[in-house]
């Protein structure tokens, strides 16, 4: 797989990204840790809707040829081909709906994240290529550099669109007077569970510092 290995195609760090997310949540269940539910939380505004976009782009991509994406020979069975680039947005999505707090990312924070992703991922894969002289996709290898600016700032604004979306499914399945009044912050949130942990580590090192 050369520089960078399978860590080359969104797909795969769309899961290492769930994964994270889904552990820490397991983690949070089972010790009932405010702070991991917070981080786990924190997590999933990024997580979900990027296993969403990948879903709209692989599916929709693939629809008009699977060449674009995936390179002859590189052929998945459907059952690991759905469960990489369908699954994970059903049951991150399942689980913002049924257990999660709502969010309350506005679109400019969301736009903000999406495209730092968006554009940090294009400088992965121009590095990788660098190294390899191949593309993760071959798609990248038609497209000129005017087109793959095209192509990154409309994924930005899908991956926008995927958190309103998922916003508003929420608000729709557990009411907007609760999405309201019950709404998550994610950073403000997650800041507010650490600063008791952080403070506490803070006077634990001056009282060691005194006693020396």
């Amino acid at each position: 797989m050369g520089f960078g290995g399978n860590y080359q195609h969104l797909t795969n760090i769309g899961l290492i990204l769930s994964c994270a997310t889904f552990t820490t949540g397991l983690l949070a269940d089972i010790t009932l840790n405010a702070q991991l539910f917070a981080i786990k939380n924190a997590l999933a505004t990024t997580a979900a809707p990027l296993e969403v976009l990948i879903s709209i782009l692989y599916w929709g991509i693939r629809s008009i040829d699977e060449r674009l994406l995936i390179p002859e020979g590189f052929e998945l069975h459907w059952l690991p081909d759905v469960g990489f680039h369908l699954i994970p947005a059903v049951v991150l999505s399942l689980d913002l709906i049924l257990f999660s707090p709502p969010w309350t990312i506005r679109a400019y924070s969301a736009m903000a994240i999406s495209m730092t992703f968006a554009f940090a991922y294009w400088g992965w894969v121009e590095l990788c290529f660098s190294k390899n002289g191949v593309y993760p996709y071959p798609i990248f290898a038609i497209l000129n550099t005017a087109q793959r600016v095209g192509l990154f700032t409309f994924s930005a604004f899908l991956m926008t669109a995927s958190t309103a979306l998922l916003k508003w499914v929420y608000g729709r399945f557990n009411g907007f007077e609760k999405l309201q009044k019950e709404a998550y912050k994610p950073l403000k949130k997650t800041l507010y569970c650490l600063l008791p942990s952080l403070l506490d580590a803070n006077q634990i090192s001056k009282v060691d510092t005194r006693k020396v």
